[in-house]
């Protein structure tokens, strides 16, 4: 039996709770995965039962700790992340009062649309640093001011999921600055709570709990969670992350020039800034990031693997359904098909704005679309050309990073995507820099167990443990392509002004 500290990472997901055990050397020892449900009450709703997460959370580690490669006497501390933005409301007697409001929940776009306009966008970006999106916390308060007025008036506590898994597991109400950043209400230039907001929103100040630090221990294990899941006694638990802070600090982006591009259902690129940087209209989000001192700029696309998912769906699914007789990714099997079209698709351009779009634009009433059809193209160039338009839409992010003063020496790639050598290599050369993967890919989870090592002296700070652990793998530069994909990016760049107007009259 290994005798050195391991720790713990836990991340609350939306679709689980996913529990690592890691040692020193940022070895994953043992890992587990337990799932549960999301509720629709009404379209556009989206909703969970926080003990969900308590008992996903528990029933985890004790998987994790029935490992014969883990040890639970030495465990030195636990790390937490987790979905960002729900809302868990608790009353005088620290109970849950409503099921938590998720962070993909469009219930408060209309108290969006009127705070907006009420208080002017250069105020939110003077106070917070972002717009106020129906994803945030603080609008969902509104939209329960409003609609659920008993249940707002019985409020006196407010967390984020993680830090409510976190209360249960210790005993104090604490977040991190991270996290907090996506509340509304979170100044995070200064990395405090805005006084300003709370008196713009009539929103008491004393609901909401402290921000610490992200490798900060906040707390304790308590006594009974203790001894259920045999652990030693008072052990530390840190503040932990927001989940997109974590998985960069799980995947080393910790340092200015260093930027990843994920690409999930949704597609994110994300830059650590050592000074806060904003961006004039709030086309990025500009949070704390989970290093002291540091922030992060980030764009997100809404429909980035969720648009070749619905191309699987509604245009290849015999290709998809082959691929999985066979035991293969789908996904590789459109990149495949792809890889026969040069460039440019032969004039086809696809944009990306299935459900909408964040950024570069925040428009809920974009759409997707192919632009340039003519009879000789098949499915071969509409593959082709998915495969661009989501890559030139994470152009599109990490240009608007580029403007802020941030230029990335390396774009480190994860995600789904990343696993396919025809879409890094088309990746690279759309975004016109070099590119990377890493040796970890865990992200999420991993960075908050790098978060708990740093609180339990594995490592003197959060860069240290990722200049430990983590490690770029196929390396990849700008290739023949590359020329001839900016000039598409142009091409590309120009459509959304062009279809705009066309969209809003619905």
């Amino acid at each position: 039996m290994n005798g050195s500290p391991l720790v713990l990472g836990i991340d609350v997901g939306t679709s689980g709770a996913k529990v690592l055990a890691v040692d020193g050397s940022g070895r994953i020892l043992a890992e587990s995965l337990t799932t549960y449900q999301c509720a629709t009450p009404c379209p556009g709703h989206s909703e969970q039962n926080p003990e969900d997460w308590v008992t996903g959370t528990v029933r985890g580690i004790k998987r994790v700790l029935r490992d014969p490669e883990v040890d639970p006497n030495r465990v030195c501390s636990i790390g937490l992340t987790g979905q960002m933005h729900g809302l868990v409301a608790l009353d005088e007697d620290l109970a849950v009062i409503r099921p938590a409001i998720l962070w993909n929940d469009q219930r408060s776009a209309p108290q969006c649309e009127s705070t907006e306009a009420e208080l002017g966008l250069d105020f939110l970006l003077q106070n917070t640093g972002n717009r106020m999106l129906p994803g945030f916390t603080a609008p969902k308060l509104l939209w329960m001011r409003e609609h659920e007025p008993e249940a707002y008036d019985r409020i006196r506590h407010v967390l984020l999921p993680k830090d409510y898994v976190r209360f249960r597991l210790g005993s104090n109400l604490m977040t991190d600055v991270s996290d907090a950043s996506g509340t509304s209400v979170f100044n995070c230039g200064k990395r405090t709570w805005s006084n300003a907001m709370f008196d713009a929103l009539d929103l008491p100040e004393h609901w909401w709990p402290d921000a610490a630090e992200s490798s900060e221990v906040v707390d304790t294990l308590n006594p009974p969670m203790t001894s259920e899941l045999g652990l030693p006694p008072r052990l530390p638990l840190v503040a932990g992350a927001g989940d997109q802070a974590a998985s960069a600090v799980g995947t080393g982006i910790v340092e200015e020039g260093i930027v990843s591009a994920t690409m999930g259902t949704s597609g994110v690129v994300f830059a650590s800034s050592n000074s806060w940087r904003t961006t004039p209209e709030g086309s990025l989000h500009a949070f704390c990031h989970a290093v002291p001192g540091t922030w992060h700029l980030m764009g997100v696309m809404l429909s980035a693997g969720g648009s070749f998912g619905w191309f699987n769906r509604a245009i290849t699914p015999d290709i998809a359904e082959a691929a999985r007789a066979r035991d293969v990714d789908p996904y590789d099997e459109l990149c495949e098909l792809a890889s026969g079209v040069q460039a440019g698709a032969e004039g086809l351009f696809f944009l990306p704005y299935l459900t909408g779009e964040r950024t570069p634009h925040v428009d809920a009433d974009a759409r997707g679309c192919f632009i340039g059809l003519t009879p000789t193209h098949d499915r071969t160039h509409l593959t082709r050309a998915v495969l661009e338009g989501v890559s030139h839409g994470m152009r599109d992010c990490l240009d608007l990073i580029r403007t802020t003063g941030v230029n990335p020496s390396v774009v480190r790639l994860s995600g789904g995507g990343a696993r396919n050598a025809f879409w890094r290599q088309l990746s690279t050369d759309i975004f016109g820099c070099r590119t990377a993967t890493t040796t970890t890919t865990e992200g999420t989870a991993f960075g908050a167990a790098l978060l708990a090592g740093v609180g339990g002296k594995l490592w003197p700070d959060v860069p240290s443990a990722c200049a430990a652990v983590v490690r770029e793998t196929n390396h990849l530069d700008p290739g023949p392509e590359s020329e001839s994909q900016d000039q598409l990016h142009r091409r590309y760049h120009g459509l959304y002004p062009a279809l705009k107007g066309w969209w809003a009259r619905g």
